[in-house]
């Protein structure tokens, strides 16, 4: 193996300890953010601003006289960065899957950004000490944003997912399993990128006590999640709405899922959806289920787009248990 040079040997050192000293600060961000807010809402600061803001001081401290490719800039920094940052959340924070997966392409997007910032911005220069100095002082944009953010209120954005399948069966066939689909097995279901690559937890369950308005699913999910569904609207073989309740001794499987993702807060709130059977001309039906939520964060329409993704997949892997079922004699297990 080749002995590093003492120039490179002193070079590697300053790098490692420019990202160890930029993965501190923003493991002391997240604390604090954490202990002024654990109802586990993310700033839009470190959302943002802390991720670009990082990157470019790494960037001052590793590379003081500019000596470096712009690909260590744009690429190699901001991953390496990105790398830390999950290391830690998922082994000494105890981060869920879903967090994780949902803030890394927007922390990447936006130390990548930082990196092209430091490399326009940031010229060779003669004063180590000064350049340090300069490039520390980045560090005060996101602590002053998070000063300024909580006067600034959140906006509130709705949020519809919506998903059909056309099943070789009639109305009347599909509605009892519309009501209560009872137990779905392992097997059933189709593969998503959801549940069979991220992970997130597959129906198990759902069955139906008592009948018309007021009646309530029970719906239980994988790793010991479950909620119920009160019907608010019922019209046999046409239509069945409900509202989620998520009670309180619910709650706490959720909370060991992502105690950022909780389904009932005040920063997002799955409230109401349902089923539609449409009767088509050939005999066939087409059966559209329908979820409605509620977004409040600083980045609505990011948040929008996983909620897309991952409700999508959910409702679709119970629309094809249910078209399975009812081609195969409408049965409920």
């Amino acid at each position: 193996m080749t002995e590093l040079s003492p120039r490179r040997r002193k070079a590697a050192i300053r790098i490692a300890c420019a990202l160890a000293a930029g993965l501190a600060f923003c493991l002391a961000v997240y604390l604090l953010l954490t202990a002024a807010n654990p109802s586990g809402l993310i700033s839009f600061s470190f959302l943002v601003i802390l991720p670009a803001a990082v990157t470019a001081f790494i960037l001052g401290i590793a590379d003081p006289f500019r000596e470096r490719s712009r690909a260590f800039y744009t690429r190699k920094i901001p991953v390496a960065l990105l790398v830390a940052v999950v290391s830690t959340s998922v082994v000494f924070l105890y981060e869920g899957i879903l967090c994780i997966v949902m803030l890394a392409p927007i922390w990447y997007g936006l130390s990548t950004l930082g990196g092209i910032l430091a490399w326009r911005w940031f010229g060779p220069r003669e004063d180590d000490a000064g350049q340090m100095l300069r490039s520390s002082a980045l560090l005060l944009v996101p602590v002053l944003a998070m000063q300024a953010e909580p006067y600034v209120p959140l906006p509130v954005a709705e949020a519809v997912v919506r998903r059909s399948i056309v099943i070789a069966a009639d109305p009347a066939t599909i509605w009892p399993l519309a009501q209560g689909v009872g137990t779905i097995a392992p097997s059933e279901g189709t593969w998503n990128l959801s549940q069979d690559v991220i992970r997130v937890p597959r129906p198990v369950s759902a069955t139906l006590v008592g009948t018309g308005p007021g009646a309530i699913r029970h719906v239980r999910w994988q790793q010991g999640l479950s909620f119920k569904e009160v019907i608010t609207d019922w019209q046999p073989a046409r239509r069945l709405w409900w509202r989620f309740r998520f009670d309180k001794d619910e709650m706490e499987g959720w909370k060991l899922q992502d105690r950022h993702l909780m389904p009932d807060s005040a920063y997002y709130r799955i409230t109401d959806g349902g089923y539609a059977l449409e009767p088509l001309s050939d005999g066939r039906t087409r059966l559209t289920l329908t979820t409605r939520y509620r977004v409040r964060t600083p980045v609505n329409w990011y948040a929008r787009l996983w909620g897309e993704l991952f409700l999508g997949d959910v409702s679709s892997n119970v629309l094809a248990v249910i078209a399975r079922r009812a081609e195969a004699g409408g049965v409920a297990r």
